[in-house]
């Protein structure tokens, strides 16, 4: 059955009602498709070059994984969580997690769209800040002088895009830089690069580079050494690093073992791994983190999954604020429909080579 249409005697009228009428169509149908099909986004860091480009909008397909229900369902149609410097949604009807069955799950290797586990809370004058790291860095009582903050939903917590390096039940670990899971060194993708220190017979410098990259530059001939600028002091960043203890031990190019829970797995718990796994039970499963400790383990409600950029000198990632749960999962980017380079000018600004890319690996 076709829609109804109100008709007047008004020509005007007429126009005006045909006019909403099929915004009112496009609006529901593309809010739909964005629900349960495909939606845009566009990459606004550095993160993953060179295997995603700041300036990349993306297709990113909720079929793979299997789409989730909204949780905010009153939200401003087109935004995600702000319209003019404003919160774009009303938390007063709130529904469960739910997801429609997808055709897999998230697999190592796949580059993935998930929401920010660390922006539920965000600083209004400073959004892009990581608001948990703050505190650690300076205190509550600091950086509440800063000015307001504003508590999102799961579902509306700003969207990153990292590769997953760990699936549940992995043990992962990483050893110069490289990524290790369950005693096994992973795959380098092309796009992975890292922070080199190049001496030529002029000068000395620090680029960024893939293994390709790197192999052209050590074989020539003006190049006299190639050295990776890897983090071996852990007590220089036990504030920055997951867990953020200072026994740790660990750094961005060397960290872990660490293991990736599971749904369904029990942990032993102590106050030694506690810093694991204590905003897991605290704020993404509802759970006592007391309670867990007076029984000494801990069953986990969903899967999680470690994720890590490309660009691993240049990535706020896992290894800053720790797990992704399965529930912040949002979809697969499937393809590039447009590039822009915010350093030129139109048309110069469109890399032409990147449109239609399909493969970011």
């Amino acid at each position: 059955m076709g829609r109804k249409k109100i008709r007047t005697k008004s020509k005007f009228l007429n126009w005006v009602l045909e006019w909403l009428d099929a915004i009112l169509f496009a609006v529901v149908v593309v809010t739909l498709i964005n629900i349960f099909w495909f939606q845009a986004f566009k990459i606004p860091s550095s993160s993953m070059e060179s295997s995603l480009y700041t300036g990349d909008h993306l297709f990113v397909s909720k079929l793979t994984y299997g789409a989730r229900m909204p949780e905010t369902p009153l939200t401003i149609p087109f935004t995600h969580n702000t319209i003019f410097g404003k919160e774009s949604y009303s938390t007063s009807v709130q529904w469960k997690y739910r997801r429609l069955p997808g055709f897999r799950k998230v697999r190592k290797g796949d580059v993935v769209v998930f929401n920010f586990p660390n922006g539920d809370t965000v600083l209004v004058n400073n959004p892009m800040v990581d608001y948990h790291a703050q505190v650690r860095f300076f205190g509550r009582e600091n950086v509440a002088a800063l000015g307001p903050v504003v508590v999102r939903p799961m579902d509306k917590k700003d969207h990153y895009v990292k590769r997953c390096v760990a699936a549940p039940g992995d043990t992962l670990e990483v050893r110069d830089g490289y990524v290790w899971v369950n005693g096994e060194r992973q795959e380098v993708y092309p796009g992975v690069q890292f922070s080199y220190s190049v001496t030529t017979k002029a000068r000395t410098y620090v680029d960024l580079f893939t293994s390709e990259k790197l192999a052209k530059v050590a074989a020539s001939p003006n190049v006299l050494e190639v050295k990776p600028l890897l983090d071996t002091v852990p007590a220089a960043v036990c504030d920055e690093i997951f867990p953020f203890t200072k026994d740790s031990g660990w750094t961005r190019d060397f960290f872990g073992p660490l293991w990736i829970p599971s749904k369904g797995a029990t942990v032993e718990l102590t106050e030694g791994n506690l810093p694991l796994y204590e905003r897991i039970i605290r704020d993404y499963e509802g759970g006592s983190v007391e309670k867990a400790l007076e029984e000494g383990c801990y069953t986990f409600k969903q899967d999680y999954y470690f994720m890590m950029g490309d660009n691993r000198h240049n990535s706020l990632d896992s290894r800053y604020w720790g797990f992704v749960p399965e529930d912040h999962i949002v979809g697969r980017p499937v393809v590039v429909w447009l590039s822009t380079d915010k350093d030129k000018s139109f048309p110069k600004n469109i890399r032409w080579g990147r449109f239609l890319k399909m493969k970011f690996n």
